[in-house]
Order: structure tokens, then sequence, then C-alpha cells
């Protein structure tokens, strides 16, 4: 909040005889602030960045998560793992870092204990649920989860289309601003599904050429 310094005018007779005025002495006003400068994602990839605002107005904890593994470099590396047409891209999995395809999309975890899991193990902290009224279009980042609502952790996705379906299901905590056509180059990355449309794979949305991403956070002022 900005702080306002505001002294008060001082005045002073110098003499019942001394014919000069009253002396008034005016101390100017300081503004000083103390607001954060707001802060955005680059969501960089091998085909372009994306730029991500938050909504911490409707999901806080989930802003402050991922801004937390941001900071610790923890997306660094990880891949889209998950991509489909007219869906999602979903990314954030630790697991993803490694060559096996097929524990991609079981790890992660929350970027600090919020009161769900034990304290003192991190790899069991997800996120509260914050669902909202946020409608999920094309661009939004909205947290991954299972079947819980509050398992939420450090799985995300990017959706290629509008998805009214997962609204008020899904906790949207943020939009690209820039750079919604590198979802569309993604979303179309050659997979096993895409050429066997029969494959049963728990892998068969991951692309067979790794989508790695590296994610890091700026002023807003640094991109407009």
């Amino acid at each position: 909040m900005p702080a306002n310094f505001v002294s008060s005018s001082i005045g002073s007779f110098l003499g019942s005889n001394d014919p000069t005025p009253p002396a008034i002495i005016m101390f100017g006003v300081v503004i000083m602030s103390c607001e954060k400068e707001d802060k955005v994602a680059i969501i960089s990839t091998q085909y372009g960045d994306m730029v991500v605002e938050f909504y911490e107005e409707v999901a806080p904890m989930h802003v402050e998560s991922f801004k937390v593994l941001a900071d610790e470099g923890y997306f660094d590396k990880t891949t889209f793992h998950r991509v489909i047409p007219g869906f999602v891209i979903q990314g954030g999995d630790p697991n993803s870092k490694d060559e096996n395809r097929m524990n991609d999309g079981t790890g992660g975890r929350a970027g600090k204990f919020f009161g769900i899991g034990r304290e003192d193990d991190p790899s069991t902290w997800t996120i509260p649920a914050e669902f909202n009224d946020k409608d999920h279009v094309k661009g939004t980042l909205s947290m991954a989860r299972s079947k819980d609502p509050n398992s939420g952790s450090s799985q995300f996705f990017v959706c290629h289309a509008s998805t009214p379906q997962l609204n008020n299901q899904y906790t949207v905590f943020g939009q690209v601003i820039q750079g919604l056509e590198v979802i569309d180059q993604i979303v179309y990355s050659d997979t096993p599904r895409k050429q066997n449309p029969g494959y049963q794979g728990p892998d068969g949305d991951n692309p067979l050429e790794k989508v790695e991403m590296e994610v890091k956070l700026v002023n807003r002022s640094d991109i407009d």
C-alpha cells in the first residue's frame, strides 16, 4: 500500500512589535509506493515462448505454488507429456525429465505446504481446490488433478481450445497473453496415438520428440 507522509503547516509570530507576518513553512507531501510489480511467467519451448499472466485474485494458492516452483527451477527440463488437439497441452511433471515415458504424468508436488499432506514431506504436498468463475478458453492456464479436487500439485495444462466442460471442475489460475501460436505447434506434435489410433499405452498422447520447457518469472513491464 502507498505510504503517505504529510507534514502539518507551522506558523510562528516573531514578536508583537515585529511587522513581519507570521512565517509559514509548508513541508511537501512525500508519497512512497510499497507495491510489488506484477509478475508474469515465460514458458519457453523449442517452438517459442508463451507469456502467462496470473489470476491471483481468484486462485492465490495456485499462483503462489507455481511461482515458488518456477523460482526453484522445478519446471526446467520437464516436458509437455500430454498433447491433445482441440483440448489441452499438459506438463510440469518432474518424472518427465528422465527417459522413461511410461511414468510421465504420475509425479509432482505443490510449491509449499498448504495444509494437505505431511508438512515434513514435500513430496506429499498438494493444493486445495480454488474453483472459480474463470472460463477455460484457448490459452487458459489451469491445474491438473486426480479425482480428488484437492490433489493439485505441479502438473498444469494450457487449453488449446474452449473447453467449457472443465469450468468449475479445475482451478483456472492464469492465461496466455502472448504466444498462443506456440500451443498450436505443440499440440500437433507426433504421438503414438496419432500414429496408431488404436494404441493403448499410457504414453499415447506423449510427443515422440520431447517438448521441454523452461519457466521463469519476469516483471510485466519487461515484456510490454
